[in-house]
């Protein structure tokens, strides 16, 4: 069954090949995974974005902490999202954004929302939406366990990184951290403790033209750099990759409840052990003691350091070969974009069969589900639809 999937990017930031952040990454994938499997992909975008299916491109608003230009923006994707919902077929919506409320479709088909940031991040009102056929999919346990009473979740599913060849790139003495720089990553907390185990540091990510992580970088990052803790700007592709396996360790500092971690998970494929720090979805993907260390502040974050020979690069880049598959990871919303799909489509025939057989509006409703996916004994993930 060929499918039509419009996925919806947090309107702010492009969608590119190597995004820098962690839902545009997913959505990129995923956009790849829906050609590369012959079914339409449809991308709401931001200018500038780079993408495998079909981009709607949204004007480029540069400052989101503007509300009118958050207002604007919000109503270009609503316009956007309408049109294509009333002019084409649409199987499965698909949303990314922390503000995916603003722009969620009234009705028409159903609606998946991954949820890539902390719980405590969205609106308790788009957490409860009464939309029918919405549905919330957190990407990690620890994220789904702090749910709150009411909320329905999906199973999670786990956010999966390519797997490179192994490189021939040799270790160096350097500590790595990427990302977007903003404070609640914690860029800081790596300087502090790179200081205090007395080992070079490479911070790489991109400061976006917001105010708050202008001043940010400006006042806490910039103060802090030295001939030996150094700031090379954005990174991507094959030089992303090498800084990765010539790295000491990657360093996860956040501050933030973290529903997964691409750059802990890209670490640890290519061989380099992720010291992060014990904040939600984090002790999932490194292993303590085994793939790395969970610690509590920059003190710990500096003796983790100084013990990271300890950590095989071989044993990283076998949990990541075993744990984060990519193609793992897309074949799961695959499925689950058909069983969305299927689920509709029966819910819709029962309401035609009912109203042939003159059933009033209440007799004809119908509940539609989407059941849990499960694994199967091959460790592949399967999941059953009913109307």
């Amino acid at each position: 069954m060929r499918l039509t999937v419009v996925n919806v990017a947090f309107p702010f930031a492009p969608v590119t090949r190597d995004p820098v952040g962690g839902a545009e990454q997913v959505l990129a994938h995923l956009d790849r995974a829906l050609v590369a499997a012959g079914h339409q992909s449809i991308v709401i975008a931001a200018e500038g974005s780079d993408t495998a299916g079909r981009l709607v491109a949204m004007p480029s608003e540069l400052e989101p902490s503007s509300e009118l230009a958050r207002l604007r923006m919000y109503d270009a994707v609503r316009n956007a999202l309408g049109k294509l919902l009333r002019e084409e077929a649409i199987d499965v919506v698909h949303l990314h954004g922390v503000d995916f409320h603003a722009y969620l479709p009234p009705d028409g088909p159903p609606v998946l929302v991954t949820l890539h940031l902390p719980l405590e991040w969205y609106p308790q009102r788009a957490l409860n939406s009464a939309r029918a056929d919405t549905w919330l999919l957190p990407v990690s346990q620890a994220q789904a366990d702090r749910a709150g009473a009411g909320l329905r979740f999906l199973p999670p599913i786990r956010n999966g990184v390519e797997m490179r060849a192994r490189s021939d790139v040799k270790k160096r003495r350097f500590a790595l951290m990427l990302g977007r720089i903003c404070p609640e990553k914690g860029f800081h907390e790596a300087l502090r403790a790179a200081k205090l185990a007395d080992m070079p540091l490479l911070l790489a990510g991109v400061v976006f033209p917001w105010a708050e992580h202008e001043l940010y970088f400006e006042t806490e990052i910039l103060t802090q750099l030295d001939a030996r803790r150094r700031w090379i700007g954005p990174v991507t592709g094959v030089r992303k990759h090498r800084l990765l396996a010539a790295a000491s360790c990657v360093l996860v500092p956040s501050l933030a409840n973290e529903t997964s971690s691409l750059v802990a998970m890209e670490g640890l494929a290519a061989g380099t052990p992720v010291i992060a720090y014990n904040r939600g979805a984090l002790p999932e993907i490194v292993e303590h003691g085994v793939t790395g260390y969970i610690v509590r502040d920059a003190v710990e974050m500096a003796d983790a350091m100084r013990a990271i020979d300890r950590i095989s690069p071989e044993g990283c880049r076998q949990a990541a070969r075993k744990r984060f598959s990519l193609e793992r990871s897309m074949a799961a919303y695959l499925q689950l974009y058909a069983n969305l799909s299927c689920s509709a489509r029966s819910a819709a025939g029962s309401h035609a069969d009912s109203d042939r057989r003159g059933s009033g509006p209440a007799e004809a409703r119908v509940v539609r589900s989407v059941h849990a996916p499960s694994r199967d004994h091959s460790g592949g993930i399967r999941a059953s639809a009913a109307g």
